[in-house]
C-alpha cells in the first residue's frame, strides 16, 4: 500500500503549522480533513489556513463546496481518495491534517460505504427526533450495537443505512499504511491557546463572516449545523444570545468541550504517536516519518 502521513489533533493546537513545516521539509502536499473547511466563504470561523501561512505547500479539499449545498462523508473519502493518490503519482509524500475524528478514519481506516443516494425525506423526518429517542430506535434495530449514545451524527447516519437496506456491519478496507502523528496540549495550555485563537479571529472579523454568509442567503438552518463558531454567532445574530459578551462566553465553553470530545475520540486509536508540543515536535515528527518513509 502506498503510504500516508496523518497528523491529527484538537481545535487550536497546532496541527496546520505543522502540517506545513513537515511537508515543506519532505516536499509534500496536504489533504484537508476538516469538515467545515470544505466549504468556500467560512474561513475564519472554521479556523481555514490562509494562503500565506500554506508557504507553497499545496493544500486539497478545502473551498471545494458552496455553503449551503449536501456534503457528505462519503463524498469526503472519494475526493480525498483522488487527492492522496494524485499526489503518490507525482512522486510525493501525501499528509492527512485535520481535526476531524470521522473524516481522518474513512481515509486512515478505509470505511467501506454505500452509493445509494441520501434519502433527504427521511434524514429530515430523523431530524425531529431527540438524540435518546434516535438511540432508542437504533438499540431496537440493533440491540447489540456499539455506538455512543450521545453520538448523534452516527446514530443517525446508522438509521439512515438500516432504512436504506445496507448491511449495518461495519466493513474496513484500508488503502493507506498510515503514520498517524497526534498534536494537543496539556489541558490548561490548550484553553487558554482556545482562548487567544477566538479572541484573534472575532478581531480579524468573524462576526462579519458569519453576517455575510447571512446576506448572502447561506440559511440559518445551514449555520447552525455547522456548530462551535458559526452555531453561536447566528444565535447572537438573530437575537437569541442578548449580548456579544455572552456569545463569547459561551462559544469559548464548547469549543473547549469539543476539544476534549476530539481526545476522546482520538485516544481511542493506540497507533496514534503523540507529540510533545513543548519539546521539539519537528524534530519528533521527523525521526517517525524518516523511518516510517525508510529514509
Amino acid at each position: 500500500m502506498n503510504k500516508l502521513i496523518v497528523i491529527c489533533g484538537t481545535n487550536a493546537s497546532g496541527k496546520s503549522g505543522l502540517g506545513v513545516e513537515l511537508a515543506l521539509r519532505y516536499g509534500g502536499e496536504i489533504v484537508s480533513a476538516d469538515s467545515r473547511q470544505v466549504f468556500r466563504g467560512l474561513d475564519l470561523g472554521s479556523g481555514k489556513i490562509a494562503p500565506a501561512e500554506m508557504k507553497g505547500v499545496p493544500h486539497h479539499l478545502i473551498d471545494v463546496c458552496a455553503p449551503g449545498d449536501f456534503f457528505s462523508m462519503h463524498d469526503f473519502q472519494r475526493m480525498a481518495y483522488v487527492a492522496i493518490d494524485g499526489i503518490v503519482a507525482r512522486g510525493r509524500p501525501p499528509f492527512l491534517v485535520g481535526g476531524t475524528g470521522l473524516y481522518v478514519a474513512c481515509v486512515t481506516e478505509g470505511y467501506v460505504m454505500s452509493d445509494n443516494p441520501p434519502d433527504l425525506a427521511y434524514r429530515a423526518y430523523l431530524e425531529t427526533f431527540e438524540t435518546p429517542e434516535l438511540y432508542e430506535m437504533l438499540v431496537k434495530a440493533i440491540p447489540d450495537t456499539d455506538v455512543e449514545p450521545k453520538n448523534r451524527n452516527r446514530v443517525m447516519r446508522l438509521l439512515e443505512k438500516l432504512h436504506a437496506g445496507d448491511d449495518h456491519v461495519p466493513h474496513n478496507r484500508p488503502r493507506y499504511e498510515c503514520l498517524k502523528l497526534g498534536v494537543t496540549w496539556e489541558r490548561e495550555i490548550l484553553c487558554r491557546r482556545i482562548d487567544e485563537r477566538l479572541q484573534r479571529r472575532l478581531d480579524a472579523g468573524m462576526i462579519d463572516e458569519v453576517r455575510g454568509l447571512m446576506d448572502r442567503g447561506v440559511s440559518t438552518e445551514f449555520l447552525m449545523k455547522l456548530g462551535l463558531e458559526y452555531r453561536f454567532i447566528t444565535r447572537y445574530l438573530t437575537g437569541d444570545i442578548a449580548s456579544r459578551e455572552e456569545m463569547v462566553e459561551l462559544l469559548s465553553t464548547a469549543i473547549k468541550q469539543f476539544a476534549k470530545r476530539q481526545m476522546t475520540w482520538f485516544r481511542r486509536d493506540k497507533d496514534i504517536v503523540w507529540l510533545d508540543m513543548t519539546g521539539d515536535p519537528v524534530a519528533r515528527a521527523t525521526a517517525a516519518i524518516d523511518g516510517f518513509l525508510g529514509r
